[in-house]
This record gives C-alpha cells, sequence and structure tokens, in this order.
C-alpha cells in the first residue's frame, strides 16, 4: 500500500523540467575516445601493414658440394688403416689396406675431399661394395661453408629469392652468441628421397632424419661473413661464438617468406 501511495504521488507532481540531462560521464567519453583511436590505427595497420612470416626446419652445415661414400672394391680383412678421420685428402689417396686371396688391395679416395667418417678397423673383415668411409667433397680447408635446410615441399615455392635466413646451430649456445645469419642461395626443383640426402651428405641416418615427415625439398643458404668475428661468420650477437664452425653441424633454418598483408578489404 505504501508503494502504491508513493507512485500516485510521483505522477501527480509536476515534471522536473528545470534540472540538467546528464548525456555520458566523463570516464564513458574517454573510453570511446581510446576503442575510436584504437580502430582507426587497426584499419591503417589492416591496410599499409605486413606481417613477417617464417618457415622453420632442420639443417646442416656443409661445403656445398655434399659427400660421397667411399666403399670397398674387394671382400678380405683390413690390413691397415692409411688415413685419419678429418684430414683433408687429394683424388686418389690411399684409405685402407685389404688383404684378399689374390694379395693386398688399397682402397683409395675417389675425389678429393676430407674423411668425415671412418667405417673400418684393423682386423675387420669387409665384403664388396662395404663402406668404409665418408668423403666430404672439399677442394680446399678454406672453401667456405653452407648450410642445407630441409624445407617441407608445400612451403618451398613460397620461398623469396635472396630471403633471410637465421640458423640456430646444435654446437653453439643461442642464448650467449644468438643465431647465424644468412641469404637464401638456391632452391632444388624437386622433393629428395632420404636415399638422395644419404648420398649427398654421406650418412644414412641423417638421410632417415630429414625425410621424417616427408620428403623435403632442399634449400641451399649462403652464410654472411664478417671479418670480425672468430668464425668469419655474421651472427645475432657481436662477436658470435669464440671458434670456427666445421661441416656437418647440424642446426635449424628459419627462413622468411614474403611479407603478407594481414587484411585485404575494398574501399569505397
Amino acid at each position: 500500500m505504501q508503494f502504491r501511495q508513493q507512485a500516485l504521488a510521483k505522477l501527480q507532481s509536476p515534471d522536473e523540467l528545470d534540472l540538467p540531462v546528464r548525456f555520458a560521464r566523463p570516464q564513458g567519453w574517454l573510453v570511446l575516445a581510446v576503442t575510436v583511436l584504437a580502430i582507426a590505427a587497426a584499419s591503417v595497420w589492416a591496410v599499409t601493414g605486413s606481417v613477417a612470416s617464417t618457415v622453420s626446419a632442420p639443417a646442416i652445415l656443409t661445403h656445398g658440394q655434399g659427400s660421397y661414400i667411399l666403399q670397398s672394391p674387394v671382400a678380405g680383412q683390413v690390413t691397415a688403416v692409411l688415413a685419419e678421420q678429418g684430414r683433408q685428402l687429394p683424388a686418389g689417396s690411399p684409405v685402407l689396406k685389404v688383404r684378399t686371396s689374390q694379395g693386398e688391395t688399397v682402397v683409395r679416395t675417389v675425389a678429393a675431399g676430407r674423411i668425415t667418417t671412418l667405417a673400418a678397423t684393423i682386423g675387420q673383415i669387409i665384403q664388396t661394395g662395404a663402406d668404409v668411409a665418408a668423403v666430404e667433397k672439399v677442394a680446399h680447408a678454406s672453401d667456405p661453408l653452407y648450410a642445407t635446410v630441409y624445407v617441407p615441399a608445400q612451403s618451398a615455392a613460397a620461398l623469396p629469392e635472396d630471403a633471410a635466413v637465421d640458423l640456430t646451430v646444435s654446437s653453439v649456445p643461442t642464448q650467449r652468441y644468438g643465431v647465424l645469419r644468412g641469404r637464401v642461395k638456391s632452391v632444388d626443383r624437386s622433393a629428395q628421397s632420404a636415399q638422395q640426402i644419404s648420398a649427398f651428405l654421406g650418412d644414412s641416418q641423417l638421410g632417415q632424419q630429414f625425410t621424417k615427415d616427408g620428403r623435403p625439398v632442399a634449400v641451399l643458404v649462403r652464410l654472411d661473413t664478417d671479418s670480425g668475428t672468430k668464425s668469419g661468420l655474421r651472427w645475432s650477437s657481436a662477436d658470435g661464438p669464440p671458434f670456427a664452425l666445421t661441416s656437418m653441424t647440424t642446426a635449424t633454418g628459419s627462413i622468411r617468406l614474403a611479407d603478407e598483408h594481414p587484411v585485404d578489404w575494398l574501399l569505397p
């Protein structure tokens, strides 16, 4: 009953026309202004801005010409190992001596290069065609290093020419020395099988590792040089690591794709 009387009294009272009307509080105007500015900035960025996307893939440092597997041309017992792992040898250099039924045979390098792996030991019995060594094809120890990045085939077509590449090297602490800088030199036209990669790198395990998610495309990366660093290469840090890099060092490559506009729209 009390509420009913209050309602009737309210209806009978004259309208309060002399009181000012408040449309919005100052805080509301501030929120509105910030919202309008944010929308305007987003609109400008959507038209003029761009998004840099990257593709990451496993990589390995080599001298660019690959490696080959040295196989024994005869069957017999290894009587001497004449080469050392890591040594640079010219073509035709002796690597092993193998005793056969016809006498001793010397197994020699096919092309000049550096012995990266010796698979044979003294006293071992080997068969014809057995893998006895892996030799990296490099004519001189001073030949420049390259990086080969094995990019998924579906991403290779989007790689621009001379794209920037950052390489996280497995033997270099990234937090301390940063990443290695480089540029795309060339992109293969076809995807590679595990056998092709193994033949190029001289390592069957790497062939399996780089193809576990499918057949990739090999991207050759030219490493940026810097005479002011110990490695002679350019890093994201000022000095880079205090040592030189060697071939067959694994890494992860991050290749920058062409910048893309985040929003495409038509203006009236």
